[in-house]
């Protein structure tokens, strides 16, 4: 897939920069960097889900407990 983004020009060389700073394409740099946006706000997502259960239901268990609980033992 081709995806195509109008920014402006200092914009553009501000990644350009970036990518050849760290050894990339812009294209990998770009790709990557969204990539990471999507990770983090699905990550951040999962936290504020997990923690409305926790506080519904503030049960924990301690590590040797899951241990036992998973048959990790």
């Amino acid at each position: 897939m081709i995806i195509s983004l109008r920014i402006k020009d200092a914009e553009a060389e501000l990644i350009r920069q970036y990518a050849e700073l760290h050894g990339k394409s812009v294209s990998e740099t770009v790709r990557e960097a969204i990539l990471e946006k999507i990770e983090d706000e699905l990550d951040a997502d999962t936290y504020e889900k997990a923690m409305k259960f926790f506080a519904s239901n503030p049960k924990t268990v301690s590590f040797s407990e899951m241990e036992k609980a998973l048959d990790l033992q």
